[in-house]
């Protein structure tokens, strides 16, 4: 088995690309250890000292780092560790674990709007972030200002304030004007 890696804009987080499928549906974020029960792939990347975060997409798997650990020391363990889960036979999601399809469900009276939102998500933004290892997701839409939740390389990124406010809120006003401005959560 031979896996790849690729930087991504956020210097804390590295994409490895295993050449076969992640996840068939979905994404799957784990921010801290704790999480991370649901998945034996994830919870095998964490036992590696200095790991922070696992992110795990549909060919990919995103790691995140401390800021004390360097990547020529963590990168092979992690390596080893994706490997090994994959030759083991053992799923990536434990029995019906939740993976997120992505977006929140808006239930309120701009209905017609956010299915607007969540086309260009999904169509012009989502391709883009999950190259650079990450994921958008749409949180909510009230009074003009759109909700973003970032996932994976893009949560903490460096660019992420310039992604969201230069790339995606000028995109999201574009197409659709009552989009004022767009903002994370955590």
């Amino acid at each position: 088995m031979f896996i790849q890696t690729e930087s991504t804009p956020n210097p804390a987080t590295l994409k490895f690309l295993p050449g076969q499928t992640v996840l068939d549906t979905g994404t799957a974020d784990f921010p801290s250890a704790e999480t991370a029960g649901t998945s034996p792939l994830a919870s095998r990347i964490f036992a590696v000292d200095g790991t922070t975060g696992v992110f795990l997409g549909n060919d990919f798997v995103t790691v995140t780092k401390d800021d004390m650990t360097d990547w020529d020391n963590i990168k092979p363990a992690i390596l080893g560790a994706i490997m090994e889960h994959f030759q083991s036979g053992q799923p990536v999601m434990a029995g019906e674990a939740e993976q997120s399809g992505g977006h929140a469900v808006h239930d309120g009276p701009d209905g017609e709007i956010v299915v607007q939102i969540k086309e260009l998500l999904d169509t012009r933004v989502r391709p883009a972030v999950a190259q650079d290892g990450g994921d958008i997701t749409f949180h909510g839409f009230e009074r003009g200002v759109v909700y973003l939740h970032m996932q994976g390389a893009c949560a903490g990124c460096p660019s992420s304030t310039l992604t969201l406010k230069m790339g995606i809120e000028n995109l999201l006003r574009h197409y659709i004007p009552e989009v004022v401005e767009v903002r994370p959560v955590a």
